[in-house]
C-alpha cells in the first residue's frame, strides 16, 4: 500500500515539474537566467530579514537616541532649569509612531510593502528620504569600484598572460612572489600607510574627494577628483590584483599543459596564437566567476576605504548610519549594495552561460 502512495505521489511530481524540463529543453539560455533572478530575489529577501533581526538584538534604539538628544537640548537652552524626566508612556509612544513597537517581522514586511510602493522611507535621524540619500553617494562608490576593477582586470590579463611566458624564470619568481603579498597584505594597514603618506609628504590629499561639487567647475573637478582618488584607487587596486593576477597565471599555465597545446605546437601553429587564440580564451571562465567575488570584496572593502579618506560614498554613508541606528537607512544601504553585488554575480553567471554552453545546459 505505501509502494503505491510514494508512486503515486511520484507521479504527480512528474507531471507537474514536466512543463518545467519542457521549458528547460527548449530554452536553456532563458531558464538558466530565470533561475539565477529567482535565486537572487530569495537571497535579498533573506538577508533584508537577517538584517530586521539583527537590528533588534543590539542595545537601545533610535527611540533613546532621539529621546536623549531631546532632553539635552531642552537642558541647553534652558540651562537654569533641572531637565525634565521622560516617562514611558512617552518612549512607548514614539515607537509606536516610528512603528518600532511590532516583531520585527512585522517591520521588515511593512518596509517591503513600502518598497514595492517605490519608497524607501525616510531616515529617522535627518528626516531626509532614504531614496535622496543612497542616490547622492552611491555614484561615487560604483564609480570607485568600477575603476579599481577595471584597472585589476586589465593589470591582470596582461601581466599574467606575459609572466606564464616566463615561467620558471628569476622575474616569474620574483612577479608571483609580490603578487602573493599584495594577497595577504591587510587592506586596512595598506590604507593607513597610504594616508601616512599622504600627510607626511603632501604629494596627495589626505581626502579623497574634491572640496568643490561638480557643477561649480567641470573640468577642474574631474582633474581634482584623479588627483584626491589616487592614493584609494591604488589601494583598492594593489588589494585585488594580486589573486586576480596568480588565478590567471595558474589558468594559463595549466591550458598550456593541456594536450590539445602539443597537437597545436605539432601542427605549426604560431605561439602567438596558441596563447591568444586557444589557451587566452580558456581562461576567461574562471574569471568571469571570479569577478563577481572580486566586485563583492572592493564593495566591502570601500566602507573601511571611505571612512580612512573621508569619501563621500555608500560606505560611509552605511557606516553613519549603523551608529545611529537608523533603522531605515541601515536596511536600505545593505541591501541596494546587496543587490549591486548579487546582479554582478548575475551577469557574471549569464556571460559564463553565454561563453560555455555547457554551463546552460547544466553539463559544466
Amino acid at each position: 500500500m505505501k509502494k503505491r502512495v510514494d508512486g503515486g505521489i511520484g507521479k504527480i511530481g512528474a507531471v507537474l515539474l514536466r512543463p518545467f524540463f519542457l521549458f528547460k529543453q527548449r530554452a536553456p539560455l532563458l531558464s538558466y537566467v530565470l533561475g539565477r533572478l529567482l535565486t537572487m530575489v530569495f537571497m535579498l529577501f533573506t538577508l533584508g530579514l537577517a538584517v530586521f533581526g539583527l537590528m533588534e538584538l543590539a542595545p537601545g534604539d533610535i527611540v533613546d537616541r532621539i529621546m536623549l538628544q531631546q532632553i539635552f537640548g531642552e537642558s541647553q537652552s534652558r540651562p537654569g532649569q533641572g531637565r525634565e524626566i521622560l516617562d514611558l508612556e512617552q518612549f512607548a509612544a514614539r515607537r509606536a509612531e516610528l512603528g518600532l513597537d511590532q516583531p520585527f517581522y512585522v517591520q521588515y514586511f511593512r518596509w517591503l510593502d513600502r518598497l514595492l510602493r517605490g519608497d524607501l522611507g525616510t531616515s529617522l535621524i535627518s528626516r531626509a528620504p532614504v531614496s535622496f540619500l543612497i542616490a547622492s553617494r552611491i555614484f561615487n562608490s560604483v564609480l570607485l569600484n568600477l575603476l579599481s576593477l577595471v584597472l585589476i582586470t586589465f593589470f591582470s590579463f596582461l601581466l599574467g598572460v606575459y609572466f606564464s611566458t616566463k615561467a620558471g624564470t628569476r622575474t616569474d619568481l620574483a612577479v608571483t612572489f609580490f603578487a602573493l603579498v599584495l594577497h595577504a597584505f591587510p587592506g586596512i594597514l595598506l590604507l593607513i600607510l597610504l594616508q601616512l603618506f599622504a600627510s607626511v609628504t603632501g604629494l596627495f590629499p589626505v581626502t579623497a574627494y574634491p572640496p568643490f561639487p561638480f557643477a561649480e567647475a567641470p573640468a577642474r573637478f574631474a582633474f581634482s577628483y584623479m588627483h584626491h582618488v589616487f592614493l584609494p584607487l591604488l589601494a583598492s587596486f594593489l588589494g585585488g590584483i594580486g589573486g586576480t593576477l596568480r588565478m590567471i597565471r595558474a589558468t594559463m599555465l595549466d591550458q598550456l599543459g593541456q594536450p590539445y597545446i602539443t597537437s597545436l605546437r605539432a601542427r605549426g601553429i604560431r605561439e602567438w596564437r596558441i596563447y591568444f587564440n586557444h589557451a587566452f580564451r580558456n581562461t576567461l571562465n574562471p574569471y568571469i566567476t571570479g569577478s563577481a567575488n572580486l566586485l563583492a570584496s572592493l564593495f566591502s572593502g570601500s566602507l573601511i576605504l571611505e571612512i580612512i579618506f573621508a569619501y563621500p560614498g555608500i560606505g560611509r554613508l552605511m557606516y553613519e548610519a549603523v551608529l545611529q541606528e537608523d533603522i531605515n537607512l541601515v536596511l536600505a544601504n545593505i541591501m541596494f549594495v546587496s543587490f549591486l553585488v548579487l546582479l554582478g554575480m548575475v551577469l557574471s553567471d549569464i556571460i559564463l552561460a553565454l561563453v560555455d554552453p555547457r554551463i546552460r545546459y547544466g553539463k559544466g
